[in-house]
């Protein structure tokens, strides 16, 4: 008998709906003061997670919940930098 794997879920800041983590984009707020798109899922400091549609960042950019998850004022050309890295991450997956 195989064992089932448990399928860790996450929600999504945007649109508030659960998913698979490995379906949803990590954002990071690092040590060191950055807020980057974790490809990896793995790096360290406090993340929020997004779907991969730009609407979802949008929306949490409209309601400033990423702003309220990582705990830190997200500057508009972070948003910008976030939105092209989520596209070439949403392509390559």
């Amino acid at each position: 008998m195989n064992k089932v794997r448990k399928v860790p879920l996450r929600k999504c800041v945007g649109c508030q709906e659960m998913k698979p983590k490995r379906e949803l984009v990590r954002v990071v707020h690092t040590p060191e003061g950055e807020v980057r798109v974790d490809p990896t899922g793995k790096q360290n400091g406090r993340g929020a997670y997004l779907c991969p549609q730009p609407s979802c960042l949008q929306t949490a950019q409209k309601r400033r919940s990423l702003e309220r998850m990582l705990k830190t004022s997200i500057p508009d050309q972070v948003y910008q930098a976030l939105a092209e890295k989520m596209r070439e991450v949403a392509g390559g997956a």
